[in-house]
């Protein structure tokens, strides 16, 4: 029975793709901060555990009581709004340990496992602003272009040890929990000589765009990466990341 474990499972796109793996027979470790079962159905294959991937301990904790696992869905993250000027180093630094950092470590603790079985699959969730830079987003940004680019040089590494790298490229997601609170950062983030400028960046992106990527969309193509071994490095996610993958191809 395959098996995979999931950072940053207790919502959204993490918690989506521990449903959709669920549903197709796979033991799935749900991993988040605080755990609670209740956000999953009851299933014999599922586990759910303490994960903080900015703590060391915390993750060779969660590794050793997954055990042998078949892939690894760095999914864990956070967003973080404003202009590079307004934004404090360390809440910078804090982004890269959660987005950056944090999937490196997750990364290097599956690695020996995934090197003496022969097999594994590596799958980091990146962002679309890779694709499109947009104002407000210099930070964020820079944290999940960190991702790919480590990813695409990780692929090549572990190739000959049987291990495969994918980037799973999600668009712009309607509002949700990690939005709201990329948002709620922002407000710290905005020096007064900004403010008008990002009030007209703010109300000039509708709430709702015509295409955006769900929950469902992330989930199908984290399985596309897992299950599918002539996938590309890069998959995006949802409507609007497959249009901008294909406009900068």
């Amino acid at each position: 029975m395959n098996t995979i474990l999931i950072t940053g499972s207790s919502s959204g796109f993490g918690l989506e793709t521990a449903r959709y793996f669920l549903d197709r027979d796979w033991t799935v470790i749900a991993t988040m901060r605080a755990p609670h079962g209740d956000v999953l159905p009851a299933s014999e294959r599922l586990r759910v555990v303490a994960l903080d991937v900015t703590d060391a301990a915390s993750i060779a904790r969660a590794v050793d009581e997954a055990g042998p696992i078949d892939a690894l869905v760095n999914n864990a993250g956070a967003g973080l709004m404003g202009a590079l000027e307004g934004v404090s180093i360390d809440a910078t630094r804090q982004l890269f340990e959660l987005n950056t950092f944090g999937t490196m470590a997750m990364t290097q603790a599956v690695l020996p496992g995934f090197r003496k079985q022969g097999t594994g699959v590596i799958v980091n969730v990146s962002s679309a602003v890779t694709l499109k830079p947009l104002p407000m987003l210099s930070a964020y940004t820079a944290s999940k272009a960190a991702v790919e680019a480590f990813s695409e040089n990780l692929a090549l590494e572990v190739e000959p040890f049987g291990v495969r790298v994918r980037l799973v490229i999600p668009g712009r997601a309607p509002e949700t929990s990690f939005s709201a609170t990329a948002r709620a950062r922002s407000q710290n983030g905005i020096p007064e000589a900004y403010a008008a400028w990002a009030k007209q960046v703010f109300s000039a992106a509708p709430p709702q765009p015509v295409e955006v990527t769900t929950a469902s969309d992330v989930a199908e193509a984290v399985w596309r990466a897992v299950t599918d071994a002539s996938s590309p490095l890069r998959i995006p996610a949802g409507a609007d990341a497959v249009t901008l993958a294909a406009q900068v191809a």
